[in-house]
């Protein structure tokens, strides 16, 4: 079995001045992105104060952001074909740092929520067109290691969200929240402009305009659904209206992607057995991470009394457990082991949850900060895996549109599994004598979603020997 991953190895093919070049700026341009759509968690009641607006209205600065950035996620794959990664690159992270520079100059509750929403739409590029870039860049013999570099922002952002919103709202002033993005997204716009190659798009020029009108809408019927059912201001008939009526037009979508030649989103990636498991994986990964980002401060919050500061200081343990793996897998991977690394993150994920559940009994914070260690050591241990097998199963031309597929369904993953744990600790919080129990209940949830994860894991295809080093 060993010598079956040995050609495999990554010791000939370091990464090079150029991949290197690329991922740290696809890291700069991502991380206020990932940041952002947490860090305003913690400055609602400031908002709602500050505009003299009630907690409904103020909630859609943070539904503005998450239906933009849904919505236009699916035209990442088209608009690089059309016209090539490093220009909708520029204009992702141009959108979204002028909508930052407006949101912080924003007037009123509805001009916030508009400017959200034009930062969300730059937002939703970011990724996919980043990871694309990336996966070009490197080729497949090396995906490990950057994708375990990539992924620093997407496990660090919801953790360090609300540690830097809660810095930044108690010493300066909410507006800093989104000025912050500033220095960041015009620092890597000047770096991008500089170093990035500018190969034009493969020609694909017709936009499958049928199903856009489809996904689109459907994906942000579908979150605005499940993010009503999820909010205690929600009503039950505008989540069913939404949840259904997005579940049909992404339904009609499917039928009719796979019945046309060029569709917004390839979904025949998913006959690939690499590409298909590694999303399932992804799908319920982030699911869970996402509805734990959503759980897990409202713990120490409600159940523990602890401010915002101090939740997020509390919840650094989480951070530190995902970035030592990185650290430490991604040469595991390219070496052939990311089928097991995968399998060692789910054990330590179903671990770490397994921890919360016993938050009724209110245990020590050394206790939880172990607990929260492994979930981030198991969050860690699964990304770049996970990302290597999807990309590598692929034909390098279909990149672009497979980190698109990827994107939507980590999208949809964590918007769902938010609704779900956010709806049974709503029920528990109603019946239970204390809010630990309640939550202790409600951290089942996750533990058996990241448990399921195990199936598809298993299924993750064994390494290949690699006879060349695409887009190097």
């Amino acid at each position: 079995m060993s010598q079956t991953a040995t050609p495999a190895a990554p010791s000939a093919a370091p990464l090079d001045r150029t991949a290197r070049t690329v991922i740290a700026v696809v890291v700069l341009g991502m991380i206020t992105t990932v940041l952002d759509a947490t860090i305003v968690s913690v400055a609602t009641d400031r908002l709602a104060a500050e505009f003299s607006v009630s907690l409904t209205t103020i909630q859609w600065v943070m539904t503005g952001y998450l239906l933009a950035f849904t919505a236009t996620i699916p035209l990442a794959g088209w608009a690089m074909d059309r016209y090539g990664a490093r220009r909708v690159w520029l204009l992702a992270v141009g959108v979204f740092t002028a909508g930052s520079l407006l949101c912080g100059l924003a007037w009123s509750a509805p001009s916030l929520i508009a400017f959200r929403v034009l930062q969300g739409a730059g937002a939703g590029l970011v990724s996919p067109v980043g990871i694309a870039m990336v996966a070009r860049a490197v080729g497949p013999r090396r995906m490990g290691r950057a994708m375990a570099v990539v992924g620093i922002p997407m496990m660090l952002g919801p953790i360090l969200g609300p540690v830097l919103g809660g810095v930044l709202i108690d010493s300066v002033d909410w507006r800093w929240i989104f000025l912050v993005n500033i220095p960041v997204g015009l620092a890597c716009l000047a770096w991008s402009v500089r170093v990035l190659a500018d190969p034009r798009g493969a020609g694909r020029g017709r936009l499958d305009v049928v199903g856009l009108a489809l996904l689109s809408p459907g994906l942000v019927a579908l979150a605005s659904g499940v993010t009503s059912l999820a909010s205690p201001t929600g009503s039950t008939s505008e989540a069913v209206t939404g949840i259904v009526g997005g579940a049909v037009l992404l339904v009609a979508f499917v039928a009719h992607a796979l019945r046309t030649a060029q569709p917004l989103v390839e979904l025949r990636h998913f006959a690939t057995r690499g590409f298909a498991t590694a999303t399932a994986v992804q799908f319920l990964a982030v699911g869970v991470l996402t509805g734990a980002g959503f759980l897990l401060p409202l713990y120490h919050l409600l159940a523990r009394g602890e401010s915002e500061l101090q939740t997020g200081l509390l919840l650094v343990p989480q951070g530190v457990g995902a970035a030592l793996a990185m650290a430490l897998t991604g040469r595991l991977v390219d070496r052939g082991r990311g089928r097991a690394v995968v399998l060692a993150g789910v054990g330590l994920l179903v671990a770490g949850f397994l921890g919360y559940t016993a938050v009724g009994s209110d245990p020590g914070q050394a206790y939880l900060g172990f607990a929260l260690f492994a979930i981030g050591l198991g969050a860690g241990c699964i990304f770049a895996p996970t990302s290597a097998a999807a990309y590598a199963a692929l034909d390098h031309a279909a990149i672009p549109h497979a980190t698109t597929t990827m994107s939507i369904a980590q999208r949809t993953g964590g918007v769902v599994a938010t609704a779900v744990f956010a709806t049974v600790l709503q029920h528990r919080l109603s019946t239970a004598t204390a809010p630990a129990d309640a939550f202790g209940v409600a951290f089942w949830w996750p533990l058996a979603i990241a448990a399921l994860a195990v199936v598809p894991a298993l299924l993750l295809p064994a390494p290949k020997a690699h006879t060349g080093e695409q887009g190097a």
